[in-house]
Formats: structure tokens, sequence, C-alpha cells
């Protein structure tokens, strides 16, 4: 048995000639928080803070359309869709579920990632 503690961290990919544009999204438009990245990494990347757990960006070619995402609780489900939709952020319904409200967004870089605020 393993015997979890936490999330630790969370790992997207965008292809190496946008991770610039990357570090300047996450920053600028979803306003995370860049942290402290070790130089001892031969690959490129950037560090964020999210809520209380790592959020990292390095490079790899682009893949397909997936259903692969990661998922993220808000406070403030409808305050942070207006804040990707003033950005130019399409957001998207999946299935509704009966304890919490949900939406989806890609990244400018084709990774899928859901918002949620529990409802009970």
């Amino acid at each position: 048995m393993i015997n979890f503690k936490r999330a630790d961290h969370i790992h997207i990919c965008v292809p190496p000639e946008r991770l610039e544009e990357a570090r300047r999204f996450y920053t600028d438009v979803v306003g995370l928080k860049p942290t402290h990245r070790p130089e001892v990494f031969r690959h490129p990347g950037h560090w964020f803070e999210i809520g209380n757990i790592g959020f990292h960006i390095g490079v790899e070619p682009g893949i397909a359309n997936t259903s692969r995402h990661s998922a993220f609780e808000v406070s403030d489900l409808e305050a942070a869709r207006k804040t990707l939709k003033d950005n130019g952020v399409k957001t998207y319904e999946e299935e509704k579920l009966a304890d919490r409200d949900r939406f989806f967004f890609l990244d400018p870089f084709g990774n899928r990632m859901e918002l949620l605020e529990y409802t009970i």
C-alpha cells in the first residue's frame, strides 16, 4: 500500500518555441506566482505555486487533443470564468456533476484544464 500525503506538483508541457509565452500566460492571465526552479535540469522550464502545490511547465513537441487534464478547486468559479473570458480564453462545459460546478478550458498550448467549485 502507498500512503499518500498530498499532491506535490503538476507538470504540463508546451512546445519549446512557446515556453516564454506559456510563462507569461500563467503569470499574467492565470495569476500564478513564479517559484525558484533549480539550475540542475537539462531541459528548460518554469515553476509556479498553485494553492499548496507546485505547477511546472516543461517542453516537448505538441500532442493531439486528449481528455487528459488537471483539475483545480477554486473559491469563486464564476470569477475564474470571467478572468479567462476577459483574456480571450474559451471555456466549455461537460457532463454535470451533482456535487460540484465546473468548466474546462484549453490553455494556448493545448493543455486541458478543469476548474471546479464544490456545491455541497
